[in-house]
């Protein structure tokens, strides 16, 4: 059985083309680089837009490095003890975005030696998923907004999402309305608040954009609020009737059961880095599956179709989320081609080994080689 021998990682910023808002002008890569006792070697990464990349790199150079190195490579073996490990800094959190970078790297060198992708590990059970349209558009004006929905048109998406949140609810009607009339009644429309309103100011907004049929209301509420996703789950079974998805801020599987359990959402969306990696994330899509529930990965589409291509349940086909302009490959971060392509609204894997996501040094910056920590 092979054991971990070094983990390193370095932080790398990746400009964006299309600015998040005026100060999300880059996202931060942490990318991991682990050698087994075998000689094999992996690559991961774990991924901040904004907030705590500093923090995740601290994490996996003085906590988990020096705790991993001798523990079993095995995917999934070391998960559950580098967690407790971690867990006196927070269950969830820049903890398991941290602990991604190794979850990553130790599946990566798996496949590897193997010479096949992850997902030939994992089981494929679908050649393709939908992938859907996706920006950080709060700030467009309507024109920008409409540009916007001719380019998904363009680019042959069945579904898009918009953000929503302006001030007045009337706003965010006209903005939907214009988007509706772009893509037509037989296009899917999914909207996002990202934890913006309250309880009833959720109601009252889903009363009024109900109008232009959405296919779900993402995180309307805080992400740790389960009792109010409870309650406007309630609410929402009448008039609104439009599902509840949840996810990408919440960071164990526990989380997940709560929610699944509470019925505090329709659809979950975990975020494979949040969570802390593919073990974890396989565990809340078991569950998941278990209640009868759909999984739509959140964001990261050159991971997320990959795992998206192993879930088994026949009855809820995934989708993945290409947000403009934002994928990896779209950005030049990535050595090699992506491993996967998006085009005529689904995604599928190209040929490539292990996960395929080893990103560029930056400018003048040799690959440094994993060392012991």
């Amino acid at each position: 059985m092979s054991a971990v021998a070094a983990l390193d990682a370095r932080l790398l910023r990746v400009p964006l083309s299309r600015p998040w808002g005026p100060d999300v002008t880059s996202v931060g890569v942490i990318q991991t680089h682990l050698r087994r006792d075998d000689g094999a070697e992996g690559w991961g990464f774990a991924w901040t837009p904004q907030i705590g990349a500093e923090a995740v790199l601290a994490l996996l150079r003085h906590d988990i490095a020096p705790a991993a190195v001798g523990r079993s490579a095995v995917p999934g073996a070391a998960w559950q003890g580098m967690w407790e490990h971690l867990h006196e800094a927070g269950g969830g959190g820049v903890t398991t975005i941290a602990l991604a970078g190794l979850d990553l790297a130790i599946w990566d060198a798996e496949a590897r030696a193997a010479a096949a992708p992850v997902s030939a590990l994992l089981g494929r059970t679908r050649e393709s998923v939908r992938a859907y349209g996706s920006g950080v558009n709060l700030h467009y004006d309507i024109d920008q907004l409409v540009a916007q929905t001719r380019r998904w048109i363009d680019r042959g998406f069945d579904a898009v999402k918009v953000k929503v949140g302006r001030p007045e609810v009337a706003e965010d009607l006209d903005r939907l309305r214009a988007v509706r009339e772009q893509i037509g009644p037989d296009r899917e429309l999914m909207i996002d608040a990202n934890q913006r309103w309250d309880l009833d100011r959720a109601t009252r907004s889903l009363e009024v954009l109900a109008a232009v049929g959405p296919a779900w209301i993402e995180e309307p509420l805080r992400a740790d609020d389960i009792a109010g996703h409870v309650e406007l789950a309630r609410r929402l079974a009448g008039s609104a009737r439009i599902p509840i998805a949840v996810g990408e801020n919440l960071h164990t599987e526990h989380r997940f059961a709560e929610v699944l359990r509470s019925g505090a959402a329709q659809i979950v969306q975990p975020n494979v880095v949040r969570v802390g990696g593919i073990t974890p994330f396989r565990r809340i899509a078991a569950l998941a599956s278990d209640a009868g529930v759909p999984v739509h990965p959140h964001l990261l589409p050159e991971l997320s179709t990959q795992l998206a291509l192993t879930l088994t349940d026949p009855a809820a086909e995934p989708w993945v989320e290409d947000v403009e302009d934002a994928g990896f490959g779209d950005l030049g971060a990535l050595r090699d081609a992506s491993p996967v392509e998006i085009a005529g609204g689904r995604a599928r894997e190209r040929d490539h080994v292990g996960l395929g996501l080893r990103f560029r040094a930056p400018d003048g910056e040799a690959e440094s080689a994993s060392r012991r920590l």
